[in-house]
């Protein structure tokens, strides 16, 4: 079969992959999102900071669609050390450039699961004297959730207990450019 003719496999197209969420259905509530962070706020100015690295393209996004006043920062945190799953020990890698206190603060995630990492960081976070700090996440995958007490103010889609890749989200480094969310059908195979 010639190359011409025979289908080949790219990144978008790999067949380990079955899309969850279209980026046309993403886009649509990222505006959403933005619209309702533009009305809760209205009149001030925000702060908003991405959890790198998997935010940095819902952020980016996001961000187009809040009509405010903002500012933009970013944290980079680690709670996995040399562990497999997450320890909830938070690490701060990259930490903020400016403080916030008296700022309205929300934070950008990719997705929360456990919600140790989070709930550590807005803990660590909420000492700092914000004037209000919130958070706000593409997705909210409630089943692992051992924080049950976290907070999510704002939330692009809840999905199941399923690997999900693509907008931001990765697979060992891989997949974050996918326009689009997909569940990895063999977690083995990435």
């Amino acid at each position: 079969m010639s190359t011409s003719t025979a289908q080949q496999t790219t990144e978008f197209s790999n067949p380990n992959l079955e899309t969850l969420y279209t980026g046309d259905r993403i886009q649509a509530r990222v505006r959403e999102l933005g619209a309702q962070i533009t009305s809760d706020y209205a009149g001030k100015t925000l702060y908003v900071v991405g959890v790198l690295k998997g935010s940095c393209v819902f952020m980016a996004d996001l961000i187009r669609h809040i009509d405010l006043p903002m500012e933009i920062d970013f944290m980079a945190v680690s709670s996995y050390k040399d562990e497999l799953r997450s320890t909830g020990d938070v690490e701060i890698l990259k930490d903020l450039m400016k403080p916030i206190r008296d700022r309205h603060v929300i934070i950008v995630e990719d997705i929360v699961d456990t919600g140790l990492t989070l709930s550590h960081l807005l803990e660590l976070l909420g000492t700092r004297g914000a004037a209000s700090l919130r958070l706000a996440t593409l997705l909210d995958k409630p089943e692992p959730r051992i924080k049950k007490e976290l907070v999510i103010d704002y939330t692009g889609f809840q999905i199941p207990n399923k690997f999900v890749v693509g907008y931001g989200l990765d697979a060992a480094g891989r997949y974050r450019n996918l326009p689009f969310i997909a569940v990895v059908k063999d977690p083995s195979a990435v």
